[in-house]
């Protein structure tokens, strides 16, 4: 009986420790999966975290790249604007407002030294004194307005003016005025306005017409005094240079007219000579006779 109690202990001894050892062996393995999978998800993590690295260098290499991109075109466009030079042209008129060409001297087409790229406005100052009509006749004169193409694009504003007295406005507003002469002179202004500004203001004396004929003839008299007086200039001027060259250069000048005065008896002589000859043979004919005669009348005495 006392075996038997002995053996079932032991019996229950060994499954339990049959149960034990079957539920370690499953909690080893979890501990080894759970040992190995830690290393595994701190791979992923390093492979994930390279990865967004080589992102994110790749993202800052490219604004790198375009920043440098813009900075060569601005360079570009620098260098451009450097390599042009640009010069402009004289300006067709000296008051008022004309036009003027921009030229380029540098980066023209074609290889060309010089290229007009454009044309542009240029302005002088307000006041353009008197002017000339741009026509006449012995009746009538045109006048015209300081203005640029397109006539349009200014107002004009046309006034005759009288000594101490306030001018008067004409109702002609257009850029050129037809007037017509009359037994007195007259003077007239013109004013060129742009956006309500007077941009050039020019002024005219429209003469009679005896005035006219005057002042047409005066011209060709005026030409003929100057050309004389020109020419009695240059001859007293040279007549000066002439003196001095005489006064500083006396003694050679002397020693000229000297030899020259000598050569001229010298050759003076010989002609008297020959003319003598010449009278003598002219004269022999008729002295011979007489000689003659007077020879036989001593003979015979």
């Amino acid at each position: 009986m006392r075996a038997q109690g002995a053996g079932c202990p032991a019996a229950l001894l060994l499954a339990v420790g049959w149960l034990l050892l079957a539920g370690l062996q499953p909690s080893r393995g979890a501990n080894v999966t759970a040992l190995q999978d830690p290393g595994g998800v701190r791979e992923g993590e390093d492979e994930g975290d390279t990865e967004t690295y080589e992102e994110a260098e790749n993202d800052s290499e490219e604004p790198e790249s375009d920043a440098s991109a813009e900075a060569e075109e601005e360079g570009e466009v620098q260098n451009r604007t450097v390599v042009k030079e640009v010069e402009f042209g004289m300006c067709t008129v000296t008051c008022g407002v004309g036009i003027r060409e921009v030229i380029l001297t540098n980066g023209c087409p074609g290889g060309e030294s010089k290229c007009v790229v454009r044309v542009e406005e240029c302005r002088g100052p307000v006041d353009c004194g008197w002017g000339k009509p741009i026509s006449e006749s012995l009746e009538s004169v045109r006048l015209a307005c300081v203005h640029i193409s397109p006539v349009n694009r200014f107002k004009y504003m046309w006034k005759l003016l009288k000594p101490d007295q306030q001018p008067v406005i004409l109702a002609n507003d257009s850029a050129i005025l037809e007037v017509q002469r009359e037994i007195h002179p007259m003077a007239f202004e013109c004013d060129t306005l742009e956006n309500n500004e007077i941009i050039a203001s020019v002024k005219f004396t429209i003469y009679t017409t005896n005035e006219l004929q005057m002042r047409s003839s005066r011209p060709d008299t005026d030409a003929v005094l100057v050309f004389v007086l020109t020419i009695g200039v240059i001859i007293c001027v040279f007549v000066i240079f002439v003196l001095i060259f005489i006064i500083i250069n006396w003694a050679a000048v002397k020693s000229f007219w000297e030899v020259k005065a000598c050569t001229t008896e010298v050759h003076s002589e010989p002609g008297s000579m020959r003319y003598k000859n010449l009278t003598s043979l002219d004269q022999s004919p008729t002295e011979i006779p007489g000689r003659e005669d007077d020879a036989l009348s001593e003979w015979n005495e």
